[in-house]
């Protein structure tokens, strides 16, 4: 059976490149041989143990490649053509589906998890830190790459893109809005892009790091707070005239973040949440106005199919977005465990990496 190489979750703690069958396809797949791919904060919770998958599994979530070979009864592609497929890969047809849930396909119970619902690649299924990567339900999934978009420009729309960019859409940003955005990683700065297309004028992130402040300014920052030299609560708060914000996005996944997000709201206002927490989450009593400040929580998990990939793209294409500064490093797929460790670690300025098998 012809091998390819792979990142493989082997035990809390490592993730080490091995080889691994190529996968054969059923009459509704795609198999897409990767041309880059990259690594995403989830795939560091999976490194640590943080969330369960099983030891063997192809990390990985976020693919851009080439159709190598479609299953017999997908139609409307062809092979060698160049493609992306979201994070979040939906049949098109489940419960979910039709209720116009499509992240939650596949939702259920596992490993005491609830089971992050269409979220298949490097969760359930194998992922695409890999040389290929089946791709289920090929003609909900499979999004044309533009002839003149390079794989480094639509790198981030599999999932970066479209999760910041739902933090803003699920938390109904408006014209004229305050937002705040906590954390600047490749989802908070994809959040910071995403409530400007969506109309807000003053547009608040918080971080320390200053490359990443330099680029959540090119993408559409008005302020941004330095958490070492200021208090963030206070100072958004003083940034609104003690107003709070329209929408406060959580970008990190901490307690500490969390609560923020809810003391810097208005009345009424919308909290966001992105992040993926590893514990229990406490909502404090004054924060949360007893239950009485008429406030919002909202989570989102990834918009996928291919219709999200394509509006991604047409983002991209106007120019109304530009994502490429967010590639910081490169690495072949040969030394994924090294890129593992700088990312895990967030050295040398690392926001995301370029992937190449």
């Amino acid at each position: 059976m012809p091998k390819m190489k792979a990142a493989i979750f082997v035990e809390p703690g490592r993730i080490d490149l091995d080889d691994k069958a190529i996968p054969d396809i059923g009459p509704l797949d795609a198999l897409m041989r990767v041309t880059t791919t990259t690594i995403c904060g989830t795939d560091v919770h999976i490194l640590k143990g943080e969330y369960p998958v099983a030891r063997g599994l192809i990390v990985g979530h976020e693919p851009v490649g080439i159709i190598e070979r479609l299953g017999s009864s997908v139609s409307g592609y062809r092979e060698g053509q160049r493609v992306i497929a979201g994070a979040i890969t939906p049949s098109g047809h489940s419960y979910a589906c039709l209720c116009g849930c499509a992240s939650q396909d596949g939702a259920g119970t596992r490993h005491g998890f609830k089971a992050m619902g269409g979220w298949k690649f490097g969760n359930t299924i194998d992922g695409c830190q890999a040389e290929y990567v089946l791709v289920p339900d090929a003609m909900a999934n499979l999004s044309p790459v533009p002839d003149h978009l390079s794989d480094d420009e639509v790198l981030m729309c599999p999932d970066i893109m479209s999760t910041g960019f739902s933090g803003a859409e699920s938390g109904k940003v408006r014209i004229g809005d305050a937002v705040a955005i906590f954390a600047l990683g490749p989802i908070g700065l994809c959040a910071v892009a995403g409530a400007k297309l969506m109309g807000a004028t003053t547009i608040i992130g918080v971080d320390t790091v200053p490359a990443r402040i330099e680029i959540a300014r090119r993408l559409g920052a008005t302020h941004v707070v330095d958490f070492k030299q200021a208090e963030p609560v206070a100072e958004i708060m003083r940034l609104t005239d003690g107003r709070g914000v329209d929408v406060a996005i959580e970008a990190l996944g901490t307690q500490a973040t969390f609560e923020s997000c809810l003391r810097v709201l208005r009345p009424g206002g919308c909290l966001s949440s992105l992040g993926v927490y590893s514990t229990d989450l406490k909502i404090p009593l004054d924060a949360f106005a007893a239950g009485l400040g008429d406030i919002s929580i909202v989570t989102t998990l990834c918009p996928g199919g291919k219709e999200r990939m394509r509006r991604l793209m047409e983002v991209i294409a106007s120019g109304r977005a530009d994502l490429k500064p967010l590639v910081t490093h490169r690495f072949k797929l040969d030394e994924i465990v090294a890129a593992y460790d700088l990312f895990a670690h967030q050295r040398d300025g690392v926001l995301k990496i370029a992937i190449t098998p």
